[in-house]
């Protein structure tokens, strides 16, 4: 039996208990997964000498499902407090796979926005939540397919036509159990036109000695001049595993930045599919990774350029120490009719250790003329000249090197357009660099 197969199997033995705690418009698609899922494979991990995350690993252990949603006994808002110094947010919580609002979210939201449990939705709101879910986010995909097979809550984002919400939305996905647990995580965003959001996600792990599973799909729609900022922050332990697939469609004029950031983690595979459906788009797509120990990040990317005239960047920069692994794949395409499209794509990566190693694949493709595209990666030591000049002036080797390594990652932490998490990431970063554990704003989850 493989890792997919056993999954198969709790969805079979357990069906009518999966529906009747979710909602009529989740469970539809449910029979169209399971049937996606028919001799589905799950992605290698080498291709062309390329090195990726094992998903069959990943999902491989016997982990634990919520699935008749057990009450688990965490005051949530009391316990993880996770704001970001100098930078007010409206807070919501998934703990583990669930959807728990902070108290008071409605009276800061401009009315008709819905930061809220998808599930619920499902039920009050069918009608916006069947028009897109499952729609962007290709079911012929192993991983959206088993998503949508056992997900049974997640998040809704829905900001109406010509709304700008002023304060960013936070997400905070917990993980706490008493037993190794999978959680199954769904987002669904929806950025009507001229409307605005900046969304902050950070992923913790309460219990560092447990093992989790984070499999999660993400699906964006932005409408015509519509905006989002996403910033996703993970922080776990090296016990937690994350498959995360984010899908995003945009129409004309609308922009999109996706930035995301790994601190600390076990095994992470994150994959970031963007098409740009409209004209005079604008996309930023990028992270950075620091691993250390034994930690493994993984980055694909794939930017489709269907329309003219639009501009896209990618940058996703790595620091790797110790036995870390590091893996990117970036892809552009610019389709047949998108002239004028200016798109580019950067990794670059840093090992800090001889056993350290990073494995990147840029690839550009071009069906069409009169396009400015550019893409290219790099992978060496901190430059030696510098640290000698920074040595020559009294300044220790450690700390020499945490410099340098900090002002590499300036530019991926600069792209944050929200001044107290920038000011936040170039904190933990440097605490990480340090090797510190690390305490994030002023939750009681501690980093290892």
């Amino acid at each position: 039996m493989t890792s997919i197969d056993q999954y198969i199997s709790l969805y079979r033995d357990n069906a009518a208990s999966i529906d009747v705690h979710s909602a009529p418009v989740l469970n539809a698609l449910r029979p169209v997964a399971l049937e996606a899922l028919a001799g589905a494979k799950l992605p290698t991990t080498r291709s062309e000498g390329y090195e990726k995350t094992s998903i069959e690993d990943m999902l491989a252990p016997d982990f634990g499902v919520n699935i008749t949603r057990l009450h688990i006994p965490v005051d949530v808002a009391s316990t993880f407090r996770c704001e970001v110094p100098r930078m007010s947010t409206v807070m919501g919580f998934v703990l583990n796979d669930t959807f728990i609002p902070a108290e008071g979210n409605a009276q800061r939201l401009p009315e008709d926005v819905i930061f809220g449990s998808l599930a619920k939705m499902g039920v009050e709101r069918p009608d916006l939540v069947s028009r897109l879910y499952g729609s962007i986010a290709p079911m012929a995909h192993v991983g959206v397919a088993l998503n949508t097979l056992l997900a049974q809550d997640g998040v809704v984002v829905y900001v109406p036509r010509g709304v700008r919400v002023e304060k960013p939305l936070q997400l905070v996905n917990i993980f706490s159990s008493s037993v190794p647990t999978a959680a199954f995580r769904r987002m669904l965003v929806i950025v009507e036109d001229d409307a605005s959001v900046q969304l902050l996600v950070c992923d913790h792990t309460q219990d560092c000695d447990r093992a989790y599973l984070s499999e999660q799909v993400v699906e964006i729609s932005l409408g015509r001049n519509a905006s989002l900022e996403l910033y996703d922050m993970e922080e776990s332990s090296a016990m937690t595993s994350r498959w995360s697939m984010a899908y995003a469609r945009q129409q004309e004029g609308s922009r999109l930045l996706i930035n995301g950031t790994t601190l600390s983690n076990g095994v992470t595979r994150n994959e970031y599919t963007i098409d740009i459906d409209g004209e005079h788009c604008d996309t930023f797509l990028g992270g950075m990774a620091i691993g250390s120990a034994k930690q493994h990040v993984d980055n694909d990317s794939t930017v489709n350029h269907r329309a003219p005239r639009c501009h896209s960047r990618q940058m996703f920069k790595y620091i790797l120490d110790d036995d870390a692994r590091g893996a990117f794949e970036g892809g552009i395409t610019v389709h047949p009719g998108a002239i004028l499209t200016e798109a580019y794509q950067s990794n670059r990566n840093l090992l800090a250790s001889a056993g350290a190693r990073m494995h990147t694949k840029p690839q550009l493709l071009i069906y069409c003329d009169d396009v400015k595209c550019s893409h290219g990666a790099t992978t060496g030591q901190l430059d030696q000249d510098a640290l000698f000049y920074m040595r020559q002036r009294g300044i220790s080797e450690k700390t020499a090197r945490t410099m340098l390594m900090q002002a590499f990652m300036a530019d991926v932490i600069d792209t944050v357009g929200l001044e107290g998490l920038r000011d936040r990431l170039r904190h933990l970063v440097e605490m990480r660099l340090h090797g510190r554990t690390s305490f994030c704003g002023d939750c009681h989850i501690r980093q290892e």
